[in-house]
């Protein structure tokens, strides 16, 4: 089986995998919360955990809240930043594209159900956001108080000019805070929370290789961010419950392999992506999103006549794994929304596959995939147009 599906999660790393067994084999940790020794070995461990990861985002330890995943770093924010500035008696509408994940869109679908402005940016034909176009928007919005935009998009992969739009809306807006959902770059681009000019930015372990059930949340401790999980004063209350230090160890085991070779891999990955773009293309796909400003890992492929569900069916049968989208939400078979923010109507939505590679792919990858791509395209297409009975 070939794993072209890589956005949904990497495998975990060997060096996550042995942090975490040693965590898991010490008999003699505590809670970290606890002030005897067992407590504050383990408070130890899960401390320098923090700071690898702050150190890899351009941020201090205190600004970094571990989280369940990229899904709660990005709901924390959306909900988190939109409360605590209602709190303050400030503007706390929310802004994004029509084309983030679903985690932050469901997030703003809340807030909207509580009756606070939620205002849709428009994209163009390939996903892009134009800074000052999305200064002058936001300029005459006075209610809207959080801006969050991707840093790598999970369908499209485009990379939007973060730092540019921060400057053209604080010239405008210096008030609004600006939140980044940074799981699809994390470990892929350069990142860091000040250079960008962000208040808050979401990232994910199992994206780079780390363990399930862990992300953070790095947000300015300066932000007005309001707890979703509370009970505890665990993160300096900004998210209670005991820390899982078994988890924030892994993570930042993997966050350190990642990065040591994050160059290399990505000039490799894309090397890669232009082999794969010319396989898809050969097989009549369309590729989607903006290819000059771009995370250089994902293809986001529309194929005419064709349902993307079922040909991604077809190509897991023949031993190729891709995805019709965001993981989280693959499983329907409603039509991209992403897709339909680009223009596209709901049958031609229903086309698209996404491919994200990753530095272990080579050659005999991507040759199995042209082997079988055609052969899958005309087996769905005939399904869906059989030939008049007595044809030959």
């Amino acid at each position: 089986m070939i794993d072209l599906d890589r956005n949904a999660g990497a495998p975990l790393r060997a060096e996550a995998l042995a942090a975490m067994q040693a965590v898991w084999a010490d008999r003699t940790l505590g809670n970290p919360s606890s002030v005897h020794r067992p407590g504050q070995r383990a408070r130890a461990l899960l401390e320098r955990a923090r700071r690898t990861i702050a150190a890899t985002l351009g941020a201090t330890p205190a600004e970094v809240v571990f989280t369940s995943g990229g899904t709660e770093a990005d709901a924390l924010a959306i909900l988190g930043l939109s409360r605590g500035l209602r709190a303050l008696g400030r503007p706390c509408g929310v802004a994004c594209t029509a084309i983030e994940h679903p985690a932050v869109t469901a997030a703003t679908r809340r807030l909207a159900d509580d009756g606070v402005a939620v205002h849709t940016l428009a994209v163009d034909a390939q996903g892009r956001l134009v800074p000052d176009a999305v200064a002058e928007t936001l300029a005459a919005q006075p209610e809207i108080g959080v801006l969050s935009i991707t840093a790598a998009h999970h369908e499209l992969g485009n990379v939007p000019p973060l730092a540019a739009i921060a400057a053209a809306v604080r010239a405008r807006r210096p008030e609004l805070l600006l939140h980044v959902d940074a799981v699809q770059a994390y470990g892929r681009l350069p990142l860091s929370r000040a250079a960008l000019g962000a208040d808050a930015l979401s990232v994910s372990a199992h994206k780079l290789g780390g363990p399930v059930g862990i992300g953070a949340l790095v947000v300015a401790r300066e932000a007005p961010l309001a707890p979703l999980v509370i009970g505890g004063a665990q993160q300096h209350g900004r998210r209670g419950g005991t820390e899982s230090v078994a988890l924030a160890v892994g993570f930042a085991a993997a966050a350190t392999a990642a990065l040591a070779t994050r160059e290399h891999d990505q000039l490799r990955v894309r090397g890669l992506l232009e082999r794969l773009r010319a396989i898809v293309q050969s097989a009549g796909g369309e590729l989607l999103g903006d290819r000059e400003h771009h995370v250089g890992n994902t293809a986001l492929v529309r194929f005419d006549d064709c349902d993307a569900h079922t040909l991604m069916i077809a190509l897991d049968l023949a031993g190729i794994v891709c995805s019709t989208g965001a993981a989280c939400s693959s499983g329907t078979v409603e039509p991209s929304p992403v897709l339909r923010a680009l223009g596209f109507d709901a049958a031609a939505a229903r086309g698209a596959l996404r491919f994200s590679l990753a530095p272990e792919h080579g050659d005999a990858e991507l040759a199995q995939l042209a082997a079988v791509l055609p052969e899958c395209l005309s087996r769905v297409r005939a399904a869906v147009h059989p030939a008049p009975r007595g044809t030959p």
